[in-house]
């Protein structure tokens, strides 16, 4: 990780996003759009165990939380019981697509330029996601991302959304205080957990859940493409 020198007024007015020091992503849904693979494990572990399959609507409904958190959201009341069970088979089915090269998760439009123009020895950068550790630097190595973060904080390792567990890591990694910390994300999760840790909140309108459910959950502001994130930034750090 890059050692963070003092900063100065004149550094800050530097940086590409103003006071902003650290801004962490979301992954499923905001980096990489990887509903398809998901919803395709989640329907075939809750069909290993003879139980009716989620919609995909109601599986991207889910995506940010811990797996076991997100699994035990799917299942009634009364099959509580069998939500660690599916879940080991959805990781298992994981697994297997990932061993035989079988996981698709494209890159949205403009999110790799956006990644390089905040290329600067004063930001960091984080990822906080549902994800495992393995999972997300897989995704990160595949895309050739992985040395751009310098936080990764991931449900194997950190509590789940919405706690600001994650975000809190990363800001005592980075030596970044709240005022200085930026979370973007697609769920209502990421806007909780942003709000919650005292940090920025960004919505993006890609991912899976709707806009006005980024904004009832304390989002700053909602963008509507990769290539307008760097200008909210500027102008949230500008407002702040």
């Amino acid at each position: 990780m890059r050692i963070r020198l003092p900063a100065s007024k004149s550094d800050a007015n530097m940086l590409p996003v103003g006071h902003y020091r650290l801004v962490i992503f979301d992954c499923d849904g905001t980096l990489v759009d990887s509903q398809h693979n998901i919803v395709s494990a989640m329907q075939g572990a809750f069909g290993q165990f003879g139980r009716p399959l989620p919609t995909p609507e109601a599986v991207r409904r889910q995506v940010g939380l811990s797996l076991e958190i997100a699994v035990a959201r799917l299942l009634p009341a009364e099959e509580q019981a069998t939500a660690d069970e599916i879940a080991e088979a959805y990781r298992v089915i994981v697994r297997a697509l990932r061993a035989a090269d079988g996981i698709a998760e494209p890159l949205y439009d403009g999110i790799r330029d956006v990644i390089l123009a905040l290329d600067h020895p004063e930001l960091f950068l984080g990822v906080a996601t549902g994800k495992n550790l393995v999972g997300l630097e897989h995704t990160l190595a595949l895309h050739g991302l992985r040395e751009r973060f310098h936080t990764l904080q991931t449900a194997d390792r950190a509590l789940s959304k919405p706690h600001p567990d994650m975000v809190l890591r990363a800001m005592a990694e980075t030596a970044c205080d709240p005022a200085e910390t930026v979370v973007i994300g697609d769920t209502s999760f990421d806007m909780e957990m942003a709000r919650s840790a005292g940090a920025t909140a960004i919505g993006v309108s890609w991912g899976y859940h709707p806009v006005t459910e980024l904004t009832t959950a304390g989002a700053h502001q909602v963008v509507n493409s990769p290539v307008d994130l760097i200008a909210c930034l500027q102008s949230l750090s500008a407002s702040r």
